[in-house]
């Protein structure tokens, strides 16, 4: 065997499935405090990629350092898109919230559609160039044939907001207040939690993460399109479903096992077949544990 195409392939699937995981855990979360699936998610993704390149174009002319403009990039990106995610919240599924629950899908279907020609017309339908702003340091050189800085940054990212989610949820009061929620939202309410503040901060940390892992990968691939959000948005509800929709922890590790899926299968397969394999390890995980690898099956009273 090759070792080192095998860890070409290792790290190339970490850092997709980082990415899908980020995406995944916005579809999650929301999923697990109203049930809702949020299919405009992956387009909060995309805004944020296109946030960035017009934040990166203006601060590149005035020479600002690549590290810099990437930070402040970012930055602009997870304010941008957490405004967007709330404003979302507010006017596509606010109103639907004690409707029947095809009107929510069927809203979040058209806001997915809506943000797609918005940035066509605000934009381009074109590929656009995206800045590398990502510099080699001297450190990671013996490891550069591996992995580069940009894959290095995406997993370290990743891994680093994942883990500040988990400690913020489990340990924080609005943490709890999202997990009691989440567990039953009427009684939630009578407990005194705020469970309108609630779902718009859950829309606002989902968002944010999306904007976090559009800047990263279009870093690492090197241009933004209208579409990105779509496909994206697919893989990572995909992710979700796989870890368990409505788990945190199954959200990162469907992401990861879905990277490594894509990625095994495109280096010793063939890129043909790369969807339809990943598609069918969902299949295989539902027929064989339908709640998903962490999830856990919902009892019903009769």
């Amino acid at each position: 065997m090759d070792w080192q195409y095998f860890w070409e392939l290792f790290f190339g699937g970490l850092t997709r499935g980082s990415i899908y995981a980020l995406i995944a855990l916005g579809y999650t979360m929301v999923y697990g405090i109203i049930e809702l699936i949020n299919f405009a998610h992956g387009e909060v993704y995309m805004m944020g990629a296109f946030t960035a390149l017009i934040v990166a174009g203006a601060l590149g002319i005035y020479g600002f350092p690549a590290l810099a403009i990437l930070i402040i990039a970012a930055a602009v990106a997870v304010i941008y898109c957490a405004a967007y995610g709330l404003t979302l919240e507010k006017i596509a599924y606010k109103p639907l919230r004690d409707a029947p629950r095809l009107s929510p899908l069927i809203s979040a279907i058209g806001m997915s559609i809506f943000l797609q020609n918005y940035v066509i017309l605000a934009q381009t339908s074109d590929f656009m160039p995206f800045p590398n702003l990502v510099p080699q340091p001297e450190f990671l050189e013996p490891i550069a044939h591996i992995m580069g800085a940009s894959e290095v940054l995406i997993i370290v990212t990743s891994a680093v907001s994942m883990a500040a989610l988990t400690l913020f949820i489990k340990y924080t009061r609005m943490g709890k207040a999202m997990r009691a929620t989440a567990q039953n939202r009427k009684m939630a309410m009578l407990l005194g939690i705020d469970a309108d503040k609630v779902i718009s901060l859950t829309f606002v940390i989902g968002s944010s993460l999306a904007a976090v892992g559009g800047v990263l990968i279009a870093s690492h691939v090197g241009q933004v399109n209208f579409a990105i959000g779509f496909i994206a948005g697919i893989k990572a509800f995909t992710a979700a479903v796989l870890g368990g929709i409505g788990s945190i922890p199954g959200a990162m590790l469907g992401g990861l096992v879905l990277g490594w899926c894509e990625s095994f299968a495109t280096g010793y397969i063939s890129s043909d077949y790369e969807d339809a394999l990943a598609f069918a390890l969902l299949v295989l995980i539902l027929i064989f544990r339908p709640s998903g690898i962490l999830g856990k099956a919902k009892t019903q009273k009769v």
